[in-house]
């Protein structure tokens, strides 16, 4: 079954006095443990799909189903609640919490979002720090630290909630290209282990080269699918 299902999904935005279509009338699949972008120019729609996927927008139109629920139905604290059990966040600036430390901005969401008793989290978190590599650097601040070990503190809170989804804006905007291949090594390696999707809007053409499934977006149109070995189509 796929974890995700778009029907005829399009988004509209009104902008003073001129009407933005910014998706039109998408219809797409994506299956669990997948590794998929979306990739196009600027104002294609990728950041907009992203945000409807990630429950933080609704579509104007069409059926939406992430995770077997109907997300598009959900009012604003549905929409909270869903996202804390079901998702993960990881953005190109990071968006760390400068005052806490590595181990508490990975411990952050478990606090705010689920209510997971303190052994657990330590379990998850300890879990977590030695998968990407930053044990040593847990208690550190987000300062303390380089560009790339904050993109792995920012993998490790995604998916310290065990989320079935990963979404990603581009992930590797401000690193460099050993990094940003490292990082996303290690998505993938998270993902094997763990069998989480994750789900990129990008235009890094390393992401996009890792990507097992491309699905390419021209004005907010889906104008083809890309799977590795096999075939492109509209």
């Amino acid at each position: 079954m796929a974890l995700i299902l778009a029907k005829s999904i399009s988004k509209d935005y009104q902008t003073e006095d001129v009407a933005v279509h910014a998706l039109k009338g998408l219809d797409f699949e994506i299956e669990p443990a997948s590794f998929v972008s979306f990739v196009g120019p600027s104002g294609s729609g990728k950041t907009t799909l992203l945000n409807l996927i990630g429950c933080l927008d609704k579509p104007s139109a069409g059926k939406l189903i992430v995770a077997d629920t109907d997300v598009a139905g959900l009012d604003r604290k549905e929409s909270a609640s869903f996202r804390g059990k079901h998702l993960g966040f990881i953005f190109q600036d990071f968006n760390l919490i400068p005052v806490l430390t590595v181990y508490e901005n990975i411990e952050y969401p478990l606090i705010m979002v689920q209510n997971i008793e303190p052994h657990e989290r330590k379990e998850r978190i300890s879990r977590l720090l030695a998968a990407v590599d930053m044990t040593d650097q847990r208690d550190k601040y987000p300062q303390q630290i380089s560009g790339g070990q904050k993109q792995r503190v920012a993998v490790a809170r995604a998916l310290v909630t065990n989320p079935a989804l990963v979404l990603a804006d581009e992930p590797t905007a401000n690193l460099d290209s050993h990094t940003a291949y490292a990082v996303i090594g290690l998505m993938k390696k998270m993902r094997d282990e763990l069998g989480t999707t994750f789900i990129f809007s990008t235009h890094d053409t390393k992401i996009v080269g890792e990507a097992e499934v491309i699905f390419h977006l021209d004005d907010g149109h889906l104008a083809a699918k890309e799977i590795k070995g096999g075939n492109t189509h509209a």
